[in-house]
């Protein structure tokens, strides 16, 4: 009888070592972090301003940054506030958007766009089984944003990196002045 417990013992207990942890990524985990651009008056740099039917759309992409997903149509691409964050690519190191300043405007000549590439290094960090790697940025020391205009109105005037390092996102990466 003590033969057969032992028995039975083992092979649960051998049966119960294969098993393991459910490999889920808790949501409250770090992952890759967005960059975090501010807006900010150009009249009075210390105030920060609201921008009105902004659009951004990465190069290569046809539709553009998703910030309202319940929205329907084209209103789930525009954002009206001071903040906003995108994402930078994980596999180059460098991300290009087209910023589109009151996107939608039936006249053309009040829609203006801008375009910025930013240029930086990455870091991969393994973070676990469930969530995998996650991506740290840093902004280059020497040109890390290029700013240009698509016509001969730029509607940013002036840009300043704020934190070199991307790591989370709760802090301002980049002020836009306008």
């Amino acid at each position: 009888m003590k033969k057969r417990i032992l028995i039975v013992v083992v092979l649960l207990s051998v049966f119960f070592s294969g098993c393991e942890k459910d490999d889920i990524c808790d949501a409250a985990t770090i992952t890759t972090p967005r960059l975090v651009l501010t807006f900010y008056d150009i009249n009075n740099p210390s105030v920060v301003k609201n921008v009105s039917q902004l659009k951004v759309v990465g190069e290569g992409m046809t539709e553009g940054i998703i910030f309202s997903p319940n929205a329907i149509g084209d209103s789930k691409y525009v954002t009206n506030g001071s903040r906003i964050s995108i994402p930078l690519k994980v596999d180059q190191d460098i991300s290009t958007y087209d910023l589109i300043f009151n996107s939608g405007n039936t006249n053309p000549a009040l829609v203006f766009t801008d375009k910025i590439q930013i240029n930086y290094t990455r870091t991969n960090t393994f973070v676990s089984r469930a969530c995998g790697y996650k991506t740290t940025f840093t902004l280059r020391p020497t040109n890390p944003i290029i700013h240009s205009a698509l016509s001969s109105n730029k509607w940013i005037r002036f840009i300043s990196v704020d934190k070199t390092t991307i790591v989370n996102e709760n802090e301002t990466h980049i002020k836009l002045f306008f």
